[in-house]
């Protein structure tokens, strides 16, 4: 199962467009905010990096837990998402990142400008103010876009700098 997710970090999601419609159309979702964000949610990368972060805690401790009488939900909101809060938050960055920042798959899934997203929204900006003296505009939509990206990484930065240097330290 771990080489099947190797592997598909090496395929581009562009391959996944055409699945991807055809599924979240079928569930009725297309046009949706849900339909946007759902493919988006399940990646390889994130898979990955929890799988390895998760492979690096010491069974002990866990083992330490059960003795005491924790069962498994306890271990898990209690040790296991506290010690990997920073791999967690670097998940969630990476994964909202490029949900906010996805262009292609906006483009193909929504029809009315009420549920684009602000790159599809700013490309069809700058399709309506085609003009060479629009930059303006489009450069304000530009900084709309980046704005709330530059939120998110101010409020995990904490944790994904601590996550950075947790292995560094001995």
């Amino acid at each position: 199962m771990f080489l099947g997710i190797l592997v598909a970090l090496m395929v581009p999601p562009e391959v996944a467009l055409l699945p991807n419609y055809l599924t979240i159309s079928a569930l009725g979702g297309r046009d949706t905010l849900w339909g946007i964000l759902l493919p988006g949610l399940g990646t390889a990368f994130g898979t990955f990096l929890l799988r390895q972060q998760f492979k690096t805690l010491p069974v002990d401790m866990l083992e330490a837990a059960e003795l005491d009488g924790a069962g498994h939900w306890k271990r898990l909101w209690r040790i296991v998402v506290p010690v990997s809060a920073p791999a967690i938050a670097t998940v969630a960055l990476v994964t909202i990142v490029t949900e906010w920042n996805s262009f292609m798959w906006p483009l193909v899934i929504t029809d009315t400008p009420e549920n684009m997203t602000l790159p599809v929204g700013l490309n069809l900006l700058q399709s309506v103010e085609g003009q060479t003296g629009s930059y303006g505009y489009l450069m304000a939509g530009a900084v709309l876009v980046i704005v709330p990206v530059l939120i998110v990484f101010a409020a995990l930065q904490r944790h994904i700098v601590s996550g950075l240097t947790q292995g560094a330290v001995k």
